[in-house]
């Protein structure tokens, strides 16, 4: 992780700073999407011209494969990231209504589940005491802080259609990249220097991922670089040497 200096710790611990950040929406799940279905995107899509090439299928199949790839695989992806947010708003949903009703039925209880929380943080006596008749004031604020601190629920999770669509964007995007130079075959360029060029497009969309990886989780960007280059590299070189196997095994 980044470490700040200490004029951006000053100037993110003013009280106009700490009000906005306490009233602010939290922490962007969102650019989190985008990270996922671009590595994926990049990593699927290179895999198949890698593979595509180590089994000498033509830049023709590359390319319609890749294509396939492009939408078959990003929808999938996006479905499974929609329907992940959808699980967590309805488990968000199920758990407040139960909350509500146990309040109804069982505040003594209730109120001691608090008492005991606030307790194991380290709150004792009246200040303990002035806490729960806080939070248990308010019924609304007294299920957020069940639903956090006993479920370890978000309050806010994604949008379902909003972390699916940034997904779709992100793996569309990164995907494209490979599938650049493929074209170009058509044009009378040498096969393999359209596959190197493909490969080095590649390095520069994991570079890049990369690098915006690092600024949403704020980590260094060597580091957050080097673990996508390497990982990202690693699937395609798997799928180039399976395709090199397959290409010997079906030619014996």
């Amino acid at each position: 992780m980044m470490k700040p200096t200490p004029q951006e710790l000053a100037e993110q611990h003013t009280d106009e700073a700490i009000a906005a950040h306490i009233a602010g929406p939290g922490v962007d799940g969102f650019a989190g999407d985008f990270v996922l279905g671009g590595v994926d995107g990049a990593v699927t899509t290179f895999a198949i011209v890698a593979g595509t090439a180590g089994a000498n299928f033509g830049v023709t199949v590359a390319i319609i494969l890749g294509i396939a790839n492009l939408l078959a695989d990003g929808f999938s992806m996006a479905i499974s990231n929609y329907l992940k947010a959808r699980s967590d708003q309805m488990q968000l949903q199920k758990y407040r209504w139960l909350e509500n009703l146990h309040i109804q039925k069982l505040p003594d209880r209730e109120r001691e589940e608090i008492r005991q929380i606030f307790a194991a943080k380290g709150f004792e006596g009246e200040l303990l005491e002035q806490v729960v008749e806080t939070i248990c004031q308010d019924q609304h604020r007294w299920v957020d802080t069940m639903l956090v601190e006993e479920w370890g629920l978000r309050l806010q999770p994604p949008t379902p259609w909003k972390s699916g669509l940034v997904t779709f964007s992100g793996f569309v995007l990164a995907g494209s990249i490979p599938l650049i130079p493929l074209p170009f075959a058509h044009l009378g360029f040498d096969p393999s220097h359209i596959f190197l060029t493909s490969a080095l497009l590649t390095g520069l969309a994991f570079v890049l991922i990369g690098i915006f990886r690092a600024k949403v989780v704020q980590e260094g960007i060597a580091s957050s670089v080097s673990e996508t280059v390497i990982t990202g590299g690693s699937a395609a070189a798997i799928a180039f040497g399976v395709g090199v196997l397959l290409d010997r095994f079906l030619q014996t």
